[in-house]
């Protein structure tokens, strides 16, 4: 009984068809994702973004040039010409203009808000993201001083937090220090 009161609910919302499928509204699709008429997607931010003197110190801590990534990706990070403290990131197609957010973790976040991506630097390597669409653009982008830290990691890894050998009051723990 309390299947067919389940099925008549949904079937009279417009959920399930006769057929008893569930279908998607196809007049709802994703706005967002659109660009305004006349302008190309580069040119979203038209105008500087105001920053703070703690977003102003982290701009001398991002890494800029062409950095290579996986799967043969190359993304160029690069100052903007006219506006200090921003970026313009490029990754293929994909043009934005970023400035720095200040984190608690340490690492190096820049934002273009108003497009929904975000560049994410960290010492052993970089990465762009389309918040959006919750997916990675490029992925482990590294500068020459990202690849000296990433390959400082692999040789020297960090030992595993449940290591008995290094709990809390261990002799070994105790002669490291």
């Amino acid at each position: 009984m309390f299947l067919r009161c389940a099925f008549l609910v949904f079937w009279g919302l417009g959920l399930v068809t006769a057929t008893g499928m569930a279908w998607a509204n196809p007049v709802v699709r994703n706005v967002a994702a659109k660009h305004p008429v006349g302008m190309s997607p580069g040119k979203m931010q038209s105008k500087a973004v105001p920053l703070t003197d703690e977003q102003m110190a982290l701009v001398g801590s991002v890494a800029t040039g062409q950095l290579p990534c996986e799967l043969a990706q190359r993304v160029s990070v690069r100052p903007h010409p006219a506006w200090p403290g921003h970026f313009d990131v490029q990754a293929g197609a994909h043009k934005f203009v970023m400035v720095p957010v200040a984190t608690t973790t340490g690492a190096i976040r820049l934002e273009d808000a108003a497009r929904g991506a975000v560049w994410l630097q960290l010492a052993n390597k970089s990465m762009l993201m389309d918040q959006r669409k919750g997916r990675r653009l490029a992925d482990a982008c590294m500068s020459p001083a990202q690849e000296a830290v990433a390959l400082a990691m692999q040789q020297n890894p960090a030992p595993h937090l449940l290591d008995p050998a290094l709990a809390p009051g261990s002799p070994e723990l105790s002669a490291t220090k």
